[in-house]
């Protein structure tokens, strides 16, 4: 009984979600949790191509999710499948940061949080400073992000 409790609140919360866009950092990370739920009940391979589907469930514009593996190898994104299968641990971000070294050992210690940096965004096809939260889910590190000229300040 309880698991069926639990099935019907994540099937509303899809069902919620595709309703909206994220926009904000609030926005991101409901779309992470949702996704985080989504690899907890239909596991990692079938969440792994549902991340990677443009415009899909988790693909709300600038703000969509990705996934990497615990040594920083990209294993979904929704905007540049070039990226899929690429260790990006040392890969700095325009300015040198190395922000998916960031992201790997913040899943590793403390499970989630935000990481800044700057990235390309797809939608506009500028460079934008980008902030993104992430959890690690098993043996993946699902995120999302927002870009900081389009978030609310201040969030």
């Amino acid at each position: 009984m309880k698991k069926i409790i639990v099935v019907s609140i994540v099937i509303g919360l899809f069902a919620f979600a595709g309703l909206s866009y994220a926009t904000g950092k609030d926005d991101a990370k409901f779309l992470v949790r949702k996704a985080v739920a989504y690899v907890k009940y239909q596991g990692k391979e079938k969440a792994i191509a549902e991340i990677n589907k443009p415009r899909g469930m988790f693909d709300k514009g600038e703000a969509y999710v990705f996934a990497y593996d615990l040594q920083g190898v990209m294993l979904a994104h929704p905007k540049n499948p070039t990226l899929i299968g690429k260790n990006l641990y040392a890969v700095p971000d325009t300015e040198g940061k190395l922000f998916r070294k960031e992201i790997v050992e913040k899943a590793k210690v403390k499970g989630s949080g935000w990481v800044d940096y700057t990235y390309w965004n797809p939608e506009t096809n500028e460079l934008e400073h980008k902030t993104t939260y992430i959890q690690k889910a098993g043996d993946i590190i699902i995120c999302c992000g927002v870009y900081k000229d389009y978030s609310h300040e201040g969030d």
